[in-house]
């Protein structure tokens, strides 16, 4: 299982770091920091190259025999070799997220202000919802331990990697080494859905694909939802929110500061 297990993290990992080289404050404030940055936010058909190859891997592996067979075999030795199971993928499909805010609170300030990376970070998240959610739907696989028909793709690797990408993005002009922090998290999240025998391979590898194209198309709109939010009512203390969790969509106070 080790090895197979091993083989999927190196295919991960060989992506995610070709995708490096892919990825490369009111209203006034708002629009120079957008005229600054507008390549930040800029639509590129080579950005959709990583996260399509990963989503497009994921289909083919419920249809091309050799595909299914890794998937299968990779699920025969998890079932054969009986690893410990635990549920820090509940957890650390969050903490690239976690990350962006905790190194703002202590001063280490990424790309964007709260507010800004709040917008951000919940368009990312209806987005995310709302692709895998209707995946799910659609695909209607049945998970390895046959719990249900909602496999394909793994939701909470599609979590992890959107908020790997979210870090990424905050973080790859000011701080390249740490931008690259989410994404062994994101490994890990999703190399235990396999091991925790809620995944097949296959599934994972769409996840990833899912949540790096969330947060690229939260980018990408970004320019149009500031300007949404910059006609309320600039008084406003706090806002409402939509999230995704636990494969159910919901509301969130937010506090603005």
């Amino acid at each position: 299982m080790i090895r197979s297990i091993g083989k999927y993290s190196l295919l991960i990992c060989t992506l995610v770091f070709i995708s490096f080289n892919s990825f490369s404050q009111d209203s006034i404030v708002m629009n120079l920091h957008l005229r600054q940055d507008s390549a930040m936010y800029r639509f590129t058909p080579k950005k959709l190259i990583i996260p399509g190859i990963f989503i497009a891997y994921g289909v083919a592996s419920m249809h091309v025999k050799p595909l299914e067979r890794l998937n299968q075999s990779t699920h025969n030795e998890v079932v054969e070799d009986h690893p410990s199971k635990n549920n820090l993928d509940d957890y650390t499909r969050y903490l690239p997220a976690a990350m962006v805010y905790g190194l703002n609170a202590f001063g280490v300030n990424g790309k964007h202000n709260f507010k800004e990376r709040t917008i951000l970070f919940a368009t990312s998240q209806i987005i995310l919802g709302a692709t895998t959610l209707s995946a799910k739907h659609f695909a209607h696989e049945e998970r390895p331990d046959q719990s249900n028909d909602y496999s394909f793709p793994s939701g909470h690797a599609a979590m992890a990697f959107a908020n790997a990408q979210f870090l990424f993005r905050e973080y790859h002009d000011s701080n390249f080494w740490l931008s690259l922090a989410g994404y062994p998290i994101a490994i890990f999240t999703g190399t235990y859905r396999i091991i925790n025998d809620k995944h097949w391979v296959g599934d994972v590898v769409a996840g990833a694909g899912f949540g790096i194209l969330s947060t690229e198309a939260a980018y990408w709109l970004y320019p149009t939802i500031s300007k949404w939010f910059a006609k309320k009512d600039k008084q406003a203390s706090a806002m409402i929110l939509p999230y995704y969790q636990n494969n159910t969509i919901g509301l969130s106070l937010v506090k603005l500061l």
